[in-house]
């Protein structure tokens, strides 16, 4: 069943707001949705596609460009299977960083190189950071709208894990600059 594919349910999710084509539900997903899940046009099309088979989405032909372009329509049966998953209380929370997997094996190399590692993760928070924080500025003054609210929860989520994960970049480093006597990047 789709609900299995998290993908389909992020498709879902994203066409039971509007219409839209795969290049568009990739934007959208590389988008603020990027900040927590991440999809690719090799999982998308294969997606759409098998959601075509089921009846949970239907294609809609828009012949108004110069190309055809093929936009998706989430179906009655689409929208039922979206609520389904939303319902269901159970959720599988991976967390997979590459900077811990290299930082666990560290080890094997100078301590210079993990401090070049927690440095490059740090950088890379702080503009996801500065992202999230307009996301949420543009949020807050409309949390009425019901798609607001909801936008805002996981905005807030992500300021307050990155701002974590920031705290812990300074003490990885005073940690790793201290233990083998190296100036801090």
């Amino acid at each position: 069943m789709a609900k299995d594919r998290k993908i389909d349910m992020v498709i879902l999710g994203l066409l039971a707001h509007e219409d839209l084509t795969g290049y568009d539900i990739k934007k959208r997903i590389d988008g603020a949705i990027s900040l927590f899940w991440k999809g690719s046009f090799g999982s998308i099309y294969p997606a759409l596609s098998s959601m075509e088979k089921e009846g949970l989405v239907e294609k809609k032909a828009d012949a108004t460009g110069k190309r055809e372009r093929i936009f998706y329509h989430v179906t009655d049966k689409g929208i039922d299977c979206l609520k389904a998953w939303l319902e269901d209380e159970k959720a599988t929370n991976d967390l997979k960083y590459e900077t811990l997997l290299k930082l666990h094996f560290g080890g094997s190399v100078d301590r210079a190189t993990s401090l070049k590692s927690v440095v490059a993760f740090e950088e890379e928070i702080t503009e996801k950071l500065s992202l999230l924080q307009l996301y949420k500025k543009n949020l807050e003054p409309d949390l009425d709208n019901e798609d607001h609210l909801h936008y805002y929860l996981t905005v807030s989520f992500g300021i307050t894990t990155y701002e974590a994960y920031l705290k812990w970049c300074e003490e990885a480093k005073k940690l790793l600059a201290h233990m083998d006597k190296i100036s801090i990047i």
